[in-house]
């Protein structure tokens, strides 16, 4: 059986290191990570399943954070943060197919042109989409990928996640897309690994962590 936890994080906007984390994709990955165990090696954020998210749609950002290792909260700086973790592995397990649900998942919807495409018109190796695009991308994804049949879907675009990797100054760009609605379940086994494994570009920088609930509450 997979762990699985779910760590709701409500960083306060007065310290200073959490107003710099949420102004930085990257950042707030090293933040995270720092909750972990020492050794995970070259692929730790694999190694302890870590998908984040940013949630700003209240008056105060939240960080959701999943993860089949159960972070250590006190790592978190003295007043970083209030942040409490609870288990979702009783979610993960009553899945089953029929079961309807509503989802909720910051993705980075992309298109990859072929080579020859490329080299033909010169376009980028990666094409973030947008509007009715980004939602088709949302729609394979779910329905091709993930074990479940869409009844509704609403996007939102939300800003670029970006950041500058340390090591090499490589800045780091994300393009965003939130899908909100409602489905049920066709594949409960194909869900349960895209759950844990995350969908699409971008899973170390906050995109990416699909979250479900009973269809009657709020994801």
């Amino acid at each position: 059986m997979t762990a699985l936890w779910l760590t709701r994080i409500q960083p306060d906007l007065r310290h200073r290191d959490a107003r710099r984390d949420l102004s930085s994709a990257v950042a707030m990955h090293h933040r995270i990570m720092r909750l972990f165990p020492d050794g995970l090696g070259a692929h730790a954020r694999l190694q302890a399943g870590a998908l984040f998210r940013a949630e700003d749609t209240g008056p105060n950002p939240v960080i959701l954070l999943q993860s089949q290792l159960r972070p250590d909260l006190d790592k978190l700086p003295a007043g970083y943060a209030s942040a409490a973790t609870k288990d979702l592995t009783p979610m993960l397990d009553a899945l089953r197919p029929g079961l309807s649900v509503r989802y909720r998942i910051t993705a980075s919807a992309v298109r990859k042109p072929g080579h020859t495409t490329r080299a033909t018109t010169g376009a980028p190796a990666v094409i973030p989409l947008t509007g009715a695009d980004a939602d088709h991308w949302w729609q394979r994804q779910a329905e091709e990928n993930s074990g479940l049949h869409l009844s509704s879907a609403h996007s939102t675009p939300l800003d670029t996640a970006r950041g500058e990797r340390a090591q090499d100054k490589r800045l780091i760009t994300h393009a965003r897309t939130r899908f909100d609605g409602t489905a049920h379940i066709k594949d409960a086994d194909l869900l349960r690994q895209r759950i844990l494994n995350g969908i699409g570009r971008g899973k170390a920088y906050g995109c990416g962590l699909l979250t479900l609930a009973p269809a009657r509450q709020a994801p």
